[in-house]
């Protein structure tokens, strides 16, 4: 079959080119959204009185015939075709003859292209999305179920002060939260119609663009036919959501190799979510968490290659944004992997509260000992200085914070009474941080029951 565009050419094209500048072998999965496009293009056609009303109803026809070897996996990708446009325009003209040659009228691949992405990725912003919102619920439930569980904070991976489990997955929760919020903000700027921009120019026919955008659930049509054929802001918005999402699920990822460590032991993997050794039996390695590091790395790395592509691209089309698909297939495949797997996991873990309580150790509570001296009058500052002494002292007698006798706190300071030693209680140290956001229980329960009234919304 002849070039779509041969007309002005004389000599064939080499072969190494066309390997080179074809797309077909990654954009096909734009089929479905092709052909959505191509039918809402042909009724625009048909209203501004391009298509008789045989002529419509026979593309369309066509078009649906297309789309029905797509879904039954009996579409036969021929040499010539370059792309999803070629292909899919191609078969039409096989179906119906030359009719098919006037669905083109007043539309360029740059506008079609870029309608496509847009249309598919709606779609799967909507996966994405409710595999969010799963793994979000799964972070309420496990929290819910373990409220009464205590176990050090850390701060520089150096235990610090006590807090609720629950406390630590909510934090997550929260991180996911502006992760959905911040992806309802960019599919409502991706609801922008390119259609009907045609090459650069706009179309010159007297296409009714916010009727044709409708058709397409857009909310409006483009205001600007140069800004439109080549915007990939939406495409570079996505990214960098996807590479900051993929971060938070990187740092769960990161909390939980070290938890499930035998040093640490705070909770465990459950058989289907983790793997063995070749080599050594007794292995457990918590694979879909390292990989969930890993893909961090990946899903950046597309951003990257997308911004690098971009900078610097004169108005208006280029075929160098046709390297925007594999960066955005690559990261929503990602993404639709990975989001269930770590649910999955999160949902499977098996937790040692046992394990939690033992390494609970006094030196967690120095910042509530220096706060008993707080509500004794005693400015922060000298009594951050008074705690860090009797910490030195209680090391240098080889003895806890809570076996140091009081006459050693007395020589630090009078202001230390012999009712000190109710510092030392973990539950009582969490239940004092009942402020909003602070990590006793009634504050946690709050944040479940705020986090339960968001996932409803």
């Amino acid at each position: 079959m002849s070039k779509l565009w041969g007309g002005r050419f004389e000599d064939k094209s080499d072969p190494a080119v066309e390997r080179f500048t074809a797309s077909i072998s990654f954009d096909q999965r734009l089929w479905q959204a092709d052909i959505r496009g191509s039918i809402a293009w042909a009724e625009a056609l048909a209203g501004a009185g391009l298509l008789s009303e045989a002529e419509r109803v026979q593309i369309i026809a066509g078009l649906q015939a297309v789309a029905d070897e797509w879904e039954a996996g009996i579409f036969v990708l021929q040499p010539g075709d370059e792309d999803i446009h070629t292909a899919n325009e191609r078969r039409l003209a096989e179906k119906i003859g030359e009719v098919a040659g006037k669905l083109h009228t007043g539309r360029s691949r740059n506008d079609q292209v870029v309608t496509d992405v847009r249309l598919w990725l709606r779609e799967e912003i909507a996966v994405l999305r409710a595999a969010l919102v799963m793994l979000q619920r799964v972070a309420t439930e496990r929290a819910a179920w373990s409220i009464d569980l205590i176990l050090p904070g850390y701060t520089h991976i150096q235990r610090a002060q006590p807090v609720r489990f629950a406390h630590w997955l909510m934090a997550y929760f929260w991180m996911w939260q502006r992760d959905r919020e911040r992806l309802d903000d960019l599919s409502r700027r991706m609801e922008v119609c390119p259609l009907g921009s045609s090459a650069l120019a706009g179309t010159p026919f007297a296409i009714d663009r916010q009727a044709l955008a409708a058709a397409l659930g857009f909310r409006a049509a483009s205001e600007n036919s140069m800004d439109a054929v080549s915007d990939r802001d939406f495409i570079a918005e996505f990214l960098a959501w996807a590479a900051l999402l993929s971060i938070h699920l990187s740092r769960l990822a990161g909390d939980l190799t070290l938890w499930t460590t035998a040093e640490f032991g705070f909770a465990g993997l459950a058989d289907a979510h983790a793997t063995g050794s070749s080599i050594m039996p007794q292995k457990k390695n918590p694979d879909p968490l390292e990989l969930a590091r890993g893909k961090a790395g990946r899903l950046i790395g597309d951003l990257t290659a997308l911004l690098t592509t971009l900078k610097g691209l004169p108005l208006t089309y280029n075929s160098d944004l046709q390297e925007d698909k594999e960066r955005l297939f690559d990261a929503v495949d990602t993404l639709e992997a990975t989001l269930p797997v770590i649910g999955a996991v999160l949902a499977g873990l098996r937790l040692h509260p046992e394990r939690m309580a033992a390494a609970l150790s006094d030196d967690l509570l120095a910042t509530d000992l220096a706060d008993y001296l707080v509500r004794r009058g005693i400015p922060f500052r000298q009594s951050h200085r008074l705690v860090g002494q009797a910490i030195r002292r209680a090391e240098a007698i080889q003895v806890s914070l809570r076996a140091l006798p009081p006459a050693e706190y007395q020589a630090l300071s009078p202001a230390f009474g012999p009712d000190l030693y109710e510092v030392f209680d973990f539950e009582r140290s969490v239940e004092q941080r009942a402020t909003i956001g602070g990590t006793a229980r009634d504050a946690v329960l709050e944040q479940i029951r705020r986090a339960g009234g968001l996932l409803e919304e």
